[in-house]
């Protein structure tokens, strides 16, 4: 069984032991892997301002019926299951330490939004959006904590798309990541390098927080979801390869997968948040 199938089985099978009723894709044709109602998806429903969140994103999670994010392997439900909760209980500093993006004892995290654009240039008529961001009082050493999030999508047979011409021509952006320019210019327009890793997405989320921030006043956190064999072993090799490439050029960077976080949170919050620990680690591990 290959990674993509191993991830939507899981979940198709979650949703059978919970008596949740799968759709498809088109309502009564396609695959049988969306929930009814997107709560039959959700820990919690969504809170207005996230939903507004996702409503105001590119990525259009919200806008048919089914919607995308009522897929049991949406990466965006799975991003929403996991850091809404910290938001609503305004307990922000716990899941941010959780993912390694500042010391535990750290509390100057203060919100979580989802889908946040910030530009590259005003050339271009869209932004890149992060599927996270958590944003950081004025003490903290990073303005923000940005999170790309990844689920079934990393070992789709969908091809990655490269990075466009049109951002190698931004020569002043470039001038202090000599590296990461020279990786551009290798996956543009086309990326033949990377089978599950998605450089060109990381590559446009440095550009947008660079320019929005600093080059030192933001982290960038590769969140995703492991599985086993031959493509999770590619994916770990290609994850490797871009951490040491952003380490030259001084980007803060560094990657993550789900169950690590998952332990990490169990292990320190079960007894205070065990619902939600127990609902996570129930359906993601």
């Amino acid at each position: 069984m290959n990674a993509f199938d191993y991830i939507l089985s899981k979940q198709v099978q979650w949703a059978h032991s919970n008596n949740i009723i799968l759709i498809g894709s088109k309502g009564s044709r396609g695959r049988r892997a969306y929930t009814q109602e997107l709560d039959d998806n959700l820990f919690e429903p969504l809170l207005p301002d996230v939903q507004s969140d996702f409503i105001g994103g590119d990525g259009g999670e919200l806008t048919r019926k089914p919607c995308k994010m009522q897929a049991v392997h949406s990466s965006s439900a799975l991003s929403a299951n996991i850091f809404q909760y910290w938001k609503k209980v305004n307990q922000i500093p716990v899941v941010a330490s959780a993912c390694g993006l500042c010391n535990i004892n750290t509390r100057t995290s203060l919100d979580i939004n989802f889908e946040v654009k910030f530009s590259v240039s005003n050339k271009f008529r869209y932004s890149p959006n992060i599927d996270v961001v958590i944003r950081n009082s004025p003490k903290s050493r990073f303005n923000v904590f940005a999170i790309e999030c990844k689920f079934s999508e990393a070992y789709s047979s969908r091809k990655h798309s490269g990075i466009k011409p049109k951002y190698i021509q931004l020569k002043n952006v470039w001038k202090d990541m000599p590296n990461l320019y020279k990786l551009a210019k290798t996956i543009s327009p086309v990326d033949n390098k990377y089978s599950h890793l998605h450089p060109a997405q990381l590559i446009k989320h440095i550009l947008g927080l660079k320019e929005m921030f600093g080059k030192n006043k933001f982290r960038l956190l590769y969140l995703w979801y492991d599985t086993i064999g031959a493509e999770s072993a590619k994916h770990h090799s290609e994850i490797s390869e871009f951490i040491e490439i952003t380490k030259l050029d001084g980007i803060y960077f560094h990657a993550l997968s789900y169950q690590e976080l998952i332990m990490r949170l169990s292990n320190n919050c079960w007894d205070i948040h065990k619902d939600y620990i127990d609902y996570i680690s129930g359906r993601y591990l």
